[in-house]
């Protein structure tokens, strides 16, 4: 897969030095999660502070098995996911997988406040990687629900 040097170096930033790696205490929430297209496995923690609509993702840890580009995402979701709500996390989750699937290449259809996650706009023309991109995701979801 290729993608541009920008977007490479924000990767590779992030699957370097992940944000929020390693598995924390305590946590309300653990999921376990894993993509059986190419075999990436992830457990995530999340502490939630509130209730219902009103709860906020206090903290997020997480232990990813993978390849650069699910290790990566999963940092770059702890640091949009940490202080929203629950709602709200959900929404980013919709937005990044509907961009994803979309197709979308130009920097202009990722808004600015996707912050690090518009590294991943090229991997929409790989088709198979998606799910690469959306294993945290999917499992905060879940772990939401």
């Amino acid at each position: 897969m290729r993608l541009s040097a920008e977007n490479q170096a924000v990767i590779l930033a992030h699957y370097r030095a992940p944000h929020r790696a390693g598995l924390r205490e305590p946590y309300d929430v653990e999921v376990q999660h894993v993509n059986p297209t190419c075999g990436d496995e992830l457990t995530l923690r999340v502490s939630l502070k509130g209730s219902g609509a009103e709860a906020v993702v206090s903290d997020l840890s997480y232990d990813v098995q993978g390849c650069s580009i699910s290790q990566a995402s999963v940092s770059v979701m702890a640091g949009l996911v940490v202080g929203r709500t629950a709602p709200e996390a959900d929404a980013l989750h919709t937005e990044i997988a509907a961009l994803l699937r979309g197709r979308a290449t130009d920097a202009d259809a990722w808004p600015g406040h996707l912050a690090d996650a518009a590294a991943f706009r090229e991997v929409s023309r790989h088709p198979a990687r998606i799910k690469c991109a959306l294993l945290g995701w999917t499992a905060l979801r879940k772990a939401l629900s």
